[in-house]
C-alpha cells in the first residue's frame, strides 16, 4: 500500500504542536488515531504495520482487549490515592513480576524452572525513574556494606535514561553535551571487556572513588543493538559477587519477553542483585519498576524513596493484566519463533551486513548509510521502522506481530533497499 504521508496530519494539529509543545522530538508526518495488535491507523485511514511499538513499550499490541478491559474496570473505581495506602493490583503485579524474575532459562530463551529468589518491587513511571531507584539502592548498599563506596560502573555506548543521574550513567558523550556538569560517581568501561571492568573495580579513579555497583544492559538498545556476550555476563556476575559489589541489570528495553525469555539476563544463567524495568510492563501505559533481592531491598526504609504516581491504581491494573496475559498466552515462545524468522529474513537482504540482538529486538547493520531514508520511505509504504544513526535499522515490534506481518514488512523493506541503495 502506498501512502501519501504529507496529507495524513491535519494542519491544525501540526500548528498546535509547533506552537505549544517543546521541540525535543523530530516528528514524523503522521498522526495515529487507532490501532489493534501490530497495526496502526492514521488520521486519513491508512494502515501501517508497526515495527516500533512505542519504542518497545506496546508489548501485547495496540488496544489489547485484556488490558483495555482492566483499565476500563479500574477507571470506574479509583485512579490515584498515593502509596500511603494498600492496593491489591499492585501486590498481584509485584508477585507476578517476582515469579518472572526468578525464572531459570536455557541460553536459547526457553524457561526450565525457577530459582525461588524473593524479590521486592518499587513502582515508578518510566525507565529512567527505575534506573534512578536502582542507583540509589546501590549507593545505600555502598554506604552500609562497603564503607561509603558510591561509584557505579557502566558500559560505553550504554543508555540508561535522560534524567541527569541516568545521563551521567549513560556511556555516550553525545548525550552529555550542553548539560554539564554531569553528576559525579560514574565511570565507563568497554562492554564485553572483563579485564577493564576488573581494573575499574580494583583500582578506582580518585575522582569517582570505590565502586558499589556495576550497571549493564544485556543488549545495548540505543547504542545500536549490541548484545553482551553470555560468558562476559557470567564473568561479571562472578566478579561482582567476589568483590561484594552489586550487579544492576537494566532490562528497560529487553524485559517482559522482548528477547524471548522473561528477562534477558536469564539467558546467560545469572541472577543480578537489582533489576530495572519499564516499557513492556504495562503494554504502553506509563509505568516502570525497580526490583531488588529482598535482603538488599530491606536496606531501604520509609522516606528513602518515593513517587507520587508510581504504582497508581490505573497503572497497576494495566500492568497486572499485561503480565498475566504475557504468561497465559505463552508469548515468549511466539517471540523466539517469530524473532528467528525476522532475523533470517533480514540476513538475506541486500546491503544488510549483520543482524544483532535476540527475539523481537533486532538491529540490522547496513553497509550503506540509508537508514533514515528507509524510515521515511517505509512510512510511505505502510511500515513503521526506526533507525539508530545512519546505518542501523532497529526492530521493536509488538510481541504479537505475526509471521505474515513480518514477511510483509521484509518484502517491502527489501524492495526499498534495492531502490535506495
Amino acid at each position: 500500500m502506498s501512502t501519501d504521508i504529507r496529507s495524513t496530519v491535519p494542519s491544525s494539529v501540526v500548528e498546535g504542536d509547533q506552537t505549544y509543545i517543546m521541540h525535543t522530538y523530530g516528528r514524523l508526518p503522521v498522526e495515529f488515531v487507532s490501532g489493534r495488535g501490530a497495526i496502526l491507523v492514521d488520521s486519513a485511514g491508512n494502515e501501517y504495520i508497526d515495527c516500533l511499538a512505542g519504542i518497545g513499550a506496546v508489548s501485547l499490541g495496540h488496544a489489547n482487549h485484556s488490558v483495555v478491559a482492566a483499565l476500563k474496570a479500574q477507571a470506574d473505581k479509583v485512579w490515584q490515592v498515593s502509596n500511603y495506602f494498600y492496593e491489591e493490583n499492585r501486590n498481584e503485579l509485584a508477585s507476578g513480576i517476582s515469579e518472572l524474575l526468578s525464572a531459570l532459562c536455557e541460553e536459547d530463551g526457553h524457561v526450565m524452572g525457577s530459582t525461588g529468589t524473593a524479590w521486592r518491587m518499587f513502582f515508578c513511571n518510566s525507565g529512567a525513574e527505575a534506573n534512578e531507584g536502582a542507583i540509589k539502592i546501590a549507593r545505600r548498599w555502598g554506604e552500609v556494606k562497603l564503607g561509603g563506596a558510591s561509584c557505579i560502573v557502566t558500559a560505553k555506548q550504554s543508555f540508561h535514561g535522560r534524567t541527569l543521574a541516568t545521563l551521567a550513567a549513560t556511556g555516550q558523550d553525545k548525550f552529555h553535551e550542553s548539560f554539564q556538569p554531569m553528576p559525579a560517581g560514574f565511570t565507563t568501561v568497554p562492554l564485553n571487556d572483563i579485564d577493564a571492568l576488573r581494573e575499574a573495580i580494583d583500582n578506582p579513579d580518585d575522582k569517582t572513588g570505590p565502586v558499589c555497583g556495576v550497571m549493564l544492559e544485556c543488549v545495548q538498545g540505543e547504542g545500536g543493538v549490541w548484545p553482551a556476550d553470555y560468558d562476559y555476563l557470567r564473568a561479571v556476575a562472578k566478579l561482582c559477587k567476589k568483590r561484594h559489589v552489586l550487579l544492576l541489570i537494566d532490562e528497560v528495553q529487553t524485559g517482559f519477553f522482548r528477547c524471548g525469555s522473561p528477562f534477558m539476563y536469564q539467558r546467560a544463567g545469572i541472577e543480578p542483585d537489582i533489576v530495572s524495568m519499564a516499557k513492556g510492563i504495562a503494554d504502553g501505559f506509563p509505568m516502570g519498576a525497580v526490583a531488588a533481592r529482598a535482603d538488599i531491598a530491606d536496606l531501604m526504609h520509609p522516606g528513602d524513596h518515593g513517587s507520587t504516581f508510581g504504582g497508581n491504581a490505573l497503572a497497576a491494573a494495566a500492568g497486572r493484566a499485561t503480565v498475566e496475559t504475557l504468561v497465559s498466552e505463552n508469548i515468549g515462545e511466539h517471540v523466539l519463533t517469530t524473532g528467528r524468522h525476522l532475523r533470517h529474513r533480514l540476513e538475506a537482504m541486500p546491503h544488510v551486513s549483520q543482524v544483532r540482538g535476540h527475539g523481537l529486538m533486532r538491529g540490522a547493520q547496513l553497509d550503506v548509510p540509508i537508514a533514515s531514508e528507509l524510515v521515511d520511505a517505509g512510512l510511505g509504504k505502510g511500515i513503521i521502522l526506526n533507525h539508530i544513526g545512519d546505518s542501523v535499522l532497529r526492530f521493536l515490534p509488538p510481541l504479537v506481530i505475526t509471521r505474515y506481518q513480518v514477511d510483509k514488512v521484509c518484502d517491502t523493506l527489501e524492495a526499498l533497499i534495492e531502490e535506495l541503495a
